[in-house]
């Protein structure tokens, strides 16, 4: 065992005793019982991982996509990772965000191009990459090596960068991960209801609401009329939309997911940089009117927010 995970282990028995600790599911990985209908806990989903900085756990910054964003994020007792898979040239399902591999690694390449073996050659850039981030040591694991790693820790949110829906779900229940992930797609107006349909019928399911051309509140009811999602993703929207799909919510027990990235998804409420000088009004104002599953690339301190709110 080495230095880094001796450390990890030890600081995820440290925060065993943390109060927040007791509001995630880390221990079991079950997205049952993470996003149970009706509960009203704030579940937190670490964007790409834990690959920002988290200085209150003695953690340094980890590559996008990584194991040790994993290992952060377990240990931190974050509740989800979301995490990117793409598929390689010769069949094999690997975890990446961009279809290139320039941006996140040592190397050059189109995903699509190269082979398995031609991309465990590469090195993980450090946090989110680009060229004036430093190699790691850190590899490109594939979605196989990230399903064990998290199995009965950390639930993963899988954000499918191509039409590999088929192959991912194959793998996902040959590894009997099928409790363990959320699969999301987009669904518009026209769509039928996907939790219903196969592949997605067979794991959880997350419909990301496309309300170009159409009503939020409507796609969400569509969505909702077969088989039950186990959360609606929010697009970007008004916030003077959101009640309406709340109700929706509401109405069918299903849980509410935003994005805070960046400038956030609800326009003009501000997203996790402006979160980090007033939590409450960004990640309070949410809860407060619905929302209970939030991504973000500042686990650690939504962690810190949650643990004030349910105390």
């Amino acid at each position: 065992m080495t230095f880094h995970e001796i450390r990890l282990s030890i600081a995820a028995i440290a925060l065993g005793c943390l109060p927040m600790c007791s509001y995630g599911q880390t221990q079991h990985g079950s997205v049952k019982q993470l996003f149970v209908p009706g509960n009203r806990n704030l579940v937190v989903v670490a964007h790409r991982g834990c690959h920002e900085a988290a200085p209150k756990h003695g953690f340094a910054r980890a590559p996008e996509n990584s194991l040790a964003a994993l290992e952060h994020c377990v240990a931190m007792g974050v509740d989800m990772m979301e995490t990117d898979v793409h598929m390689t040239a010769d069949g094999y399902l690997i975890i990446m965000h961009d279809a290139t591999v320039d941006r996140t690694t040592d190397g050059h390449g189109t995903i699509a191009q190269m082979t398995l073996a031609d991309i465990r050659k590469l090195h993980l850039r450090q946090n989110l990459g680009g060229y004036s981030e430093p190699p790691t040591k850190e590899r490109v694991l594939t979605l196989e090596e990230m399903l064990r790693a998290a199995k009965g820790r950390i639930t993963l949110n899988l954000d499918v960068k191509e039409a590999i829906y088929a192959e991912v779900v194959d793998l996902i229940l040959r590894e009997g991960a099928a409790d363990t992930v959320t699969i999301k797609t987009r669904a518009g107006i026209a769509s039928p209801p996907l939790a219903a349909i196969q592949p997605f019928a067979q794991v959880p399911f997350v419909p990301i609401l496309d309300a170009r051309g159409s009503n939020v509140a409507a796609v969400a009811e569509q969505q909702a009329s077969q088989k039950k999602p186990v959360a609606f993703e929010l697009p970007r929207m008004a916030s003077s939309d959101l009640s309406a799909v709340a109700a929706v919510a509401q109405k069918n027990d299903i849980r509410l997911f935003c994005n805070t990235l960046g400038d956030g998804f609800i326009i003009g409420l501000g997203g996790d940089n402006d979160a980090l000088r007033d939590p409450d009004a960004v990640w309070g104002w949410q809860y407060r009117h619905g929302i209970s599953i939030f991504q973000t690339d500042r686990p650690e301190e939504l962690l810190a927010f949650r643990s004030g709110i349910h105390n």
